[in-house]
């Protein structure tokens, strides 16, 4: 299906940019048990193998037809071994410029450290690196199996250490734009502000292709279009397919992000003035 929207997008300016889950192309415990260094059994290499040659598939198609492909970060306890796949990725394929992306999920308190251990790796064997950054969204999940388990919760203990981080984060790129690409991923207007300063005073064009923001669609229209109304790229990010597969994405996203669900006021009032406006029009 991502080599028919790689196709798809070929021919629509307004479409660059693609995404998928790494457990899209494979099993869940397939990442985990990689990532966990347990050697795989002959069945399982032959597997992984396959799931490594779709990742090859979609991002040469991609490289090809200049299409970006964002990869969604998931539990931390399979993420290793997605993290270190995406970096092969962006090593073969992100030579010039980055076709590549992975996600960086900031409530994560280890991902500054993550990202410029990356960055290092990246300037030494000479490729791009391209990230999407996002805070995260099964920040529940995670702290109740670290208790369930008994180990440290990778979650930053509080919002407030969680925005300081995906701040640190967007700061720590932007300030080494040449090295790395990064599509901006919040619904949050401070973190926003930041990113818009920020190019102002690094002097990064609002139109360069290094740098995106996106939104959730139907979500904070207000900051995508008055972004997209000064000039910054901006996307929309719109997930689809069958509804049995969907409709669980979209409910967990509602129950497992709690700072998606505290913008539901804010919406609703946005919404509000919008109809009022229009009927006073």
């Amino acid at each position: 299906k991502i080599i028919k929207i790689i196709r798809f997008c070929e021919e629509r300016e307004a479409m660059p940019i693609v995404v998928f889950k790494p457990t899209g192309f494979g099993r869940f415990y397939l990442f985990q048990k990689k990532g966990e260094g347990k050697p795989f059994t002959e069945e399982e290499q032959k597997e992984w193998d396959r799931i490594v040659q779709r990742y090859h598939d979609v991002c040469s198609l991609a490289k090809q037809k200049d299409v970006e492909v964002l990869i969604d970060g998931e539990e931390s306890w399979m993420q290793d071994a997605a993290d270190e796949l995406a970096e092969e990725m962006m090593r073969i394929y992100n030579t010039e410029v980055p076709v590549v992306y992975n996600t960086l999920q900031t409530y994560r308190h280890d991902r500054l450290e993550f990202l410029k251990a990356s960055h290092k790796r990246a300037k030494e064997q000479g490729f791009k690196l391209g990230y999407k950054i996002v805070r995260g969204a099964y920040m529940e999940k995670e702290r109740e199996r670290a208790e369930e388990k008994g180990y440290e919760s990778p979650i930053c203990k509080d919002k407030a250490t969680t925005d300081a981080n995906f701040n640190d984060c967007l700061t720590y790129i932007l300030h080494h734009i040449d090295d790395i690409s990064i599509f901006i991923g919040t619904h949050n207007e401070l973190s926003n502000y930041i990113a818009m300063e920020l190019m102002e005073t690094l002097n990064i064009d609002i139109k360069d292709n290094r740098v995106w923001f996106g939104q959730l669609y139907g979500m904070s229209d207000h900051i995508s279009f008055n972004l997209a109304a000064n000039g910054y790229n901006v996307a929309k990010y719109l997930p689809f397919g069958p509804v049995k597969d969907v409709m669980p994405y979209l409910i967990r996203r509602a129950e497992e992000n709690t700072s998606v669900a505290g913008q539901t006021s804010r919406e609703l009032t946005l919404i509000k003035e919008e109809r009022n406006r229009r009927k006073n029009a």
